[in-house]
């Protein structure tokens, strides 16, 4: 039961928590923009309720009007969260992520080649290089 509860108290798990709760509020708030605005624009060059467009066969109805509102809601919401959460995530990592500085090598300062700090002479050119300062 111990495992269980540092397991709970994780910053991830909360985190995570809130996460799903945010993203289901936005997605009924994309789903309100695309039933309300989107699709009646849509309908508009036609002059039809585009959600309430339906074909039959054999007694099945199929709603091919709502599915183009789904459609249309998934890619709204899958824009959203790249532009407003993925994008800047990752330009954030990239600006944060340093590049790793090797103290143990150091360059020959004639043929550039990366040689061993403690190297008085470069492996691949032969030339003198002294001690690292």
């Amino acid at each position: 039961m111990k495992g269980f509860r540092e397991f709970l108290l994780r910053g991830n798990v909360v985190d995570l928590a809130v996460a799903v709760v945010i993203g289901a509020a936005f997605g009924l708030v994309v789903s309100a923009l695309v039933k309300d605005f989107v699709t009646p624009l849509i309908g508009i060059p036609g002059g039809v309720d585009l959600a309430a467009k339906t074909f039959s066969v054999n007694g099945s109805v199929f709603r091919y009007g709502d599915f183009i509102d789904v459609v249309v809601n998934f890619v709204l919401v899958a824009a959203a969260i790249y532009f407003v959460v993925v994008a800047p995530m990752g330009r954030i990592s990239q600006l944060r992520a340093k590049p790793a500085v090797d103290v143990e090598t150091r360059a020959c300062p004639e043929c550039l080649s990366t040689i061993p700090k403690a190297a008085r002479r470069c492996s691949f050119c032969t030339s003198e290089v002294g001690t690292a300062a």
